[in-house]
């Protein structure tokens, strides 16, 4: 046996492993795990220039994966000025008026991730408090799916009452616009260009957005939705070694497939440059992934049923049998996946409600006739509404349910007043998922701002953990506790499950010998904590590839 560079020892090493073994110490060579296993055993291996390192009892978990995340995006969201993140409407009005003040007048104020369901007031500012905050000023406050604008906004944008779009809503009394808008809407809007940076500018912003996600320990990251030309960047980052974390790529679908002849979407599949698994173990290319309907925080998540009334006068829809939006109908989300499936893709997409859970597993099940898509591993990003038989049908596909337990947390209580408790009983069902035999993939959909907390999205792990494993939702409540899991559960969630989803779960995802010596030192004992400690855990040191990346 080849001797090794360095031993940790003296800790509690959750390895993660297939029996979930503890072991005391683990010795690193060049970039990998070369033994794991008891202080006596692993001290006893020799080596020229060893170096040793006493944990003095510290919990140490592999590298954690983080399984959606946007981090391009958000690493440049504050590179000229902080965001607010307000959680009320005096808060987010207040920071309206400070931007009229510092603007000049006709200039845009654009809040680029704003949801009203996560006010303490539960709604979206009125066109009256809109017009009154920022008079002169064109005002969006984006949702990603659905938004409210000022009436400046729409007299630059030449909207009026005579505009002839379902996405711009009116009052259901008054028939007046509002300024709620879906986002079937938003390219009415005429907004200023977004700006751009240099390579070297972005790739500076996401080394920062690197090292902050290794401060609460991840070694690994699914990049959300990115196109061909964009992987130019990690490209540039990975020449100049300033990566610190494994990416999986998932690329857009950017070529038109809704009334696409099959043969049509093959050749437009065949003629991307690669497919799912391209790369090495620093970079590599994921799913090929499409949104199906909008989201849950802004009324345009296809559900199964109608989203009801509450919801109705929320979100400023008048028609009592809205379910949402869904933008394709199943066969057409079969004709992508087949040909994607032809290709050795993963496909996976953007779902936010039952419904659209629904479609895209009736999609599958398509493809399945005719390909055994297990080996593929598809997956269902967000989901939040499994069903028992959703589930069912989830477990015969072998499909992977990519789910961001961070929402529960921050938007539980908004889904329980706005759906009531029995709908919410399928609202992330993290214990009848694994009940099941499906693998949870888990990760935030970090999009906005730099803090791991306090982020539209937060992309702290030990938060969403702790999520998982109490129920608790940010106001305190406890919502269907019986579909909590344990703390080796919800670990799993963030290393070994996600290793898996990515086809990588030889190579990385829990401390073996032979895999990449991605590892991280709590400051924490992540299994015997109390409870509510663990949303709080702090990390010691993060290590990438037997390198240290961050240490406190």
């Amino acid at each position: 046996m080849a001797a090794p560079d360095t031993i940790y020892f003296n800790g509690k090493i959750l390895t993660v492993d297939s029996a979930f073994s503890i072991a005391q110490a683990v010795a690193i060579k060049g970039d990998r795990f070369l033994e794991v296993g008891s202080n006596r055993d692993i001290l006893s291996l020799g080596g020229a220039k060893l170096k040793k390192i006493d944990l003095q009892g510290h919990t140490v978990v592999p590298g954690l994966i983080e399984a959606h995340a946007h981090p391009e995006m958000a690493s440049l969201s504050e590179l000229e000025q902080s965001l607010p993140n307000p959680r009320n409407l005096k808060d987010l009005l207040t920071w309206i008026k400070e931007q009229a003040k510092s603007k000049a007048d006709g200039e845009w104020i654009i809040h680029p991730k704003m949801f009203s369901t996560r006010l303490l007031e539960l709604r979206a500012p009125t066109l009256e408090e809109l017009d009154s905050a920022a008079p002169d000023n064109p005002v969006f406050l984006n949702g990603t799916f659905g938004g409210v604008i000022n009436s400046s906004a729409m007299c630059v944008s030449n909207i009026s009452e005579k505009t002839g779009h379902p996405g711009i809503l009116k009052d259901k009394t008054t028939g007046k616009l509002n300024g709620k808008l879906r986002f079937t809407a938003f390219k009415l809007l005429k907004q200023p260009p977004e700006k751009t940076f240099s390579i070297s500018r972005r790739a500076l912003a996401l080394k920062k957005m690197f090292d902050l996600y290794n401060r609460v320990g991840f070694t690994g990251v699914t990049s959300g939705l990115l196109s061909e030309k964009d992987i130019a960047l990690y490209r540039y980052m990975k020449e100049k070694r300033m990566l610190t974390l494994r990416v999986f790529i998932n690329i857009a679908v950017d070529f038109p497939f809704k009334e696409t002849p099959l043969k049509e979407i093959r050749e437009s599949v065949k003629a991307l440059a690669f497919s799912t698994g391209y790369g090495d173990e620093w970079i590599r290319i994921g799913a090929l992934k499409v949104l199906i309907d909008g989201g849950i925080l802004t009324g345009t998540a296809y559900l199964r049923e109608p989203w009801g009334h509450k919801a109705n006068k929320l979100f400023g829809v008048a028609d009592p049998d809205y379910r949402g939006i869904a933008q394709f109908s199943a066969g057409e989300l079969a004709r992508l996946c087949h040909a994607g499936a032809e290709e050795g893709w993963k496909m996976t997409a953007h779902c936010t409600g039952g419904g659209a859970v629904d479609l895209l597993l009736d999609a599958y099940e398509k493809v399945n006739r005719t390909i055994d898509v297990q080996p593929l591993r598809f997956s269902i990003i967000h989901g939040n509404f499994f069903t028992p038989e959703a589930l069912s049908r989830f477990k015969e596909l072998g499909i992977i349910a990519d789910c961001q337990p961070a929402w529960f947390y921050k938007d539980g209580d908004a889904m329980l007043y706005i759906l009531g408790r029995e709908r919410m009983r399928n609202f992330h069902p993290y214990r009848s998922l694994i009940n099941c035999g499906i693998k949870v993939s888990a990760g935030s959909d970090h999009m906005v701002k730099l803090d791991n907390k306090d982020s539209i999205n937060p992309y702290n792990p030990w938060l969403a953990m702790y999520a998982m494993v109490t129920r608790k939702t940010e106001r305190g409540t406890v919502i269907v506790p019986e579909e909590a899991i344990s703390r080796e559960e919800a670990l799993r969630c963030y290393t070994i499950n996600n290793a898996y989803s990515s086809f990588e779960e030889s190579i990385k995802g829990s401390i073996e010998p032979g895999k990449f010596a991605d590892m991280v030192i709590l400051e924490d004992d992540f299994l015997n904590c109390v409870e509510e400690r663990i949303k709080d855990i702090e990390v010691k040191m993060t290590i990438a590839g037997g390198k240290v990346v961050y240490e406190k």
